[in-house]
């Protein structure tokens, strides 16, 4: 099944905490746009080498995990349009007892990976990583004579377009021609900047993920830049912050990455701070389109009235997936509260559970 980032993270959580006895638990991985034909042929293959282990239990546990996946991976005409990921073994912490579960699971971004694994746990790091690429950063380190443009995805760094400005740097003679040299070097410093914000405008204005923008560069040219309101509207909302770095280069642009982790991590603990002051507000002055208790949310979920739904991570999982499905349902948004601030520790007190209606009931 395909799922959100909440419940893809639900499972991985879930995953994580499975250990075979032996490397019993087994992984697979098709790629996006590989045959998943291909790899059960693989894996018929493997279950004749899979009868050559030593241990009775292991290679019980072993043969009826492929012959599980084997018959799953039957029911696929072809592989979904982002991959699969399926997840077998004998979970049991009894020995000698049998749990032998199955998770099939098609990722929330197409899969690059893959791979057949036999193992103690669950490989899951191709999954972790799609997790950590919820959005991403625009990049822009600049002087008066070059800027890059470059983009942060997860941990990965990508340059988008290298810029040169054309500008002199050396005023020559004084008086009359040093003041010309002057009004066309700031005339030409301005065309530059309306051409590096055409850039970004381009790279980022039409981008859903976009979070925030950075800016770097010595004092005087970024401050221009980014107080001179070059950038449109939109993405002006979304500069996060001005830093001071050495280089307008590539490697500018990795001194300002290092520079903005302090910045970059308050992002999600201001935004979610925003989400709940918004929630507190509504629920001490508009009290009746407001709801926090069990009872309160499923009736205004049946009648249709749950505008944005506030689940806590520390809730009840079972119960959190039963709302967020009955939610979706209506087509509510859908907020995951973390319990890392204060707000997020006093909402989880509250009830753990909130919404804001579209309506009075």
């Amino acid at each position: 099944m395909k799922l959100s980032k909440d419940e893809l993270q639900e499972i991985v959580d879930e995953l994580e905490k499975y250990r075979g006895r032996q490397t019993e638990l087994i992984t697979v991985y098709i790629s996006a746009g590989y045959e998943a034909v291909s790899v059960q042929k693989q894996l018929e293959a493997e279950q004749s080498t899979a009868k050559n282990i030593k241990s009775t239990s292991t290679r019980k546990n072993v043969t009826d995990a492929l012959e599980k996946i084997v018959r799953h991976l039957k029911e696929f005409k072809r592989t979904p349009e982002n991959g699969l990921a399926v997840f077998c073994g004998n979970i049991s912490k009894v020995e000698g007892q049998d749990d032998l579960r199955l998770w099939s699971i098609e990722p929330i971004m197409p899969l690059k990976v893959r791979l057949y694994r036999c193992d103690k746990e669950f490989v899951l790091e191709p999954l972790k990583e799609q997790l950590a690429v919820s959005e991403i950063y625009g990049l822009l380190v600049m002087d008066r004579k070059e800027a890059t443009i470059g983009v942060l995805e997860g941990k990965r760094i990508e340059i988008i377009q290298k810029m040169t400005s054309g500008v002199p740097s050396k005023v020559r003679a004084g008086g009359q021609s040093s003041q010309r040299f002057h009004r066309i070097t700031e005339g030409l410093t301005k065309d530059f900047y309306k051409r590096i914000a055409s850039a970004m405008k381009e790279a980022f204005f039409d981008n859903e993920k976009l979070k925030g923008i950075i800016v770097g560069g010595p004092i005087p040219t970024k401050d221009e830049f980014v107080d001179g309101e070059y950038l449109p509207t939109q993405l002006q909302a979304k500069v996060l912050g001005k830093i001071d770095v050495g280089g307008s280069d590539e490697s500018g642009i990795k001194e300002l990455v290092a520079k903005s982790q302090n910045l970059l991590s308050k992002q999600e603990i201001i935004r979610e701070k925003k989400i709940l002051d918004n929630f507190f507000e509504n629920l001490g002055q508009n009290p009746d389109k407001t709801a926090y208790k069990e009872p309160e949310i499923r009736k205004a979920i049946q009648y249709g009235a749950v505008g944005t739904l506030f689940l806590s991570k520390g809730l009840n999982k079972q119960l959190s997936s039963e709302l967020k499905k009955l939610a979706e349902g209506i087509n509510s948004n859908i907020e995951i509260i973390s319990t890392d601030t204060e707000e997020g520790k006093q909402f989880m007190n509250l009830s753990g559970m909130g919404a804001i209606l579209r309506f009075n009931l």
